[in-house]
């Protein structure tokens, strides 16, 4: 794994004594944040652990020799930040994972995270590939189902590429407990993720393939033709919209829920990205107001040419995507 050059002393010093701390973490703050969203499953709850990741670090530089490297240490205090708020707030669902008896009023759901947030080190493609594709609603979604310290040991180890001997010095375990949390983790993980990834999907689309099905969706949705929407789901297609709690699956469930209440309105759509995926800043028309409001952030899963499964966030802040609140009409 590539590791960033120990600080130095004169910078340690400089951190130390305030003159430079945020210059010493800024390399790392992204990183981290999208690190913390995969721990935990929320924009908003990585935001806090990484705020407290910053105070937790400045509070400890005196720990931290000159010689020693400043980003595994910035990890394990994330990570154990992280571990804690888990024991804390349970894990965050998708409205299609919920498993029955689970009342609506439990769930924690799943948030979506803008691509912007997704920086490669050091501007690497490949690193920013990586990161998008280790992002994706299905993966993280999977990562909430391991036990906390499987989710920590597989995130460290297959994601930001630490070794065993890393990792175990990280969370105070032995190597072999890194290897056997490893080992079940993958197992857990194969169950529930496709084969292929939604960075290796969106690539074979190609960038005509991709703006030719978002102009498609956003049309179809602006015209209210059920058919045409539909007409772009895979067979099985799923479509939720947390914090609602049900979901449906196939064409004639989406056709018989669109038309009964979504189609009723009139919509604009916004191409995004989300998560590593195609999105859409949706926008329903309010007539009391005279412009179209925020109806949600739709991250869509594409399988081939068609649309596989779209999780509408309903309470989704859009201008966190790079888009704006309202529309005019």
């Amino acid at each position: 794994m590539v590791q960033r050059e120990a600080p130095g002393a004169q910078v340690l010093d400089n951190a130390r004594a305030g003159a430079a701390f945020k210059k010493l973490i800024d390399p790392f703050r992204g990183e981290l944040h999208a690190h913390c969203y995969r721990m935990l499953g929320s924009f908003h709850d990585a935001e806090d652990a990484v705020q407290e990741t910053l105070v937790r670090a400045w509070r400890g530089l005196e720990r931290l020799d000159d010689s020693g490297s400043i980003r595994p240490w910035l990890y394990k205090i994330a990570t154990n930040r992280c571990l804690t708020m888990i024991e804390r707030r349970g894990r965050r669902e998708l409205p299609i994972d919920l498993g029955p008896g689970v009342l609506l009023t439990e769930a924690m759901w799943l948030e979506p995270y803008p691509d912007e947030n997704l920086r490669g080190r050091e501007g690497d493609p490949a690193a920013s590939f990586a990161a998008r594709e280790r992002i994706e609603l299905a993966f993280v979604a999977a990562l909430q189902y391991l036990p906390a310290s499987q989710r920590s040991v597989l995130i460290l180890r297959e994601v930001l590429g630490f070794s065993a001997v890393e990792v175990a010095g990280l969370l105070a375990v032995t190597v072999a407990s890194v290897n056997s949390s490893l080992q079940r983790a993958r197992k857990t993980l194969g169950r529930r993720t496709h084969d292929v990834s939604q960075q290796e999907a969106l690539r074979a689309l190609g960038d005509d393939g991709i703006s030719r099905l978002a102009e498609q969706y956003s049309a179809a949705w602006e015209a209210g033709d059920v058919n045409a929407i539909v007409s772009m789901l895979t067979e099985d297609a799923k479509y939720s919209m947390p914090p609602l709690a049900v979901w449906y699956q196939g064409h004639d469930d989406i056709t018989a829920f669109l038309l009964e209440k979504p189609l009723a309105m009139r919509w604009r759509f916004l191409p995004t990205h989300a998560n590593g995926q195609l999105a859409f800043g949706t926008y329903m028309w309010d007539d009391e107001k005279n412009v179209y409001v925020s109806g949600g952030l739709d991250v869509l899963t594409i399988w081939g040419d068609k649309i596989a499964e779209v999780v509408s966030f309903l309470t989704a802040d859009l201008t966190a995507f790079g888009l704006p609140k309202e529309l005019a009409n």
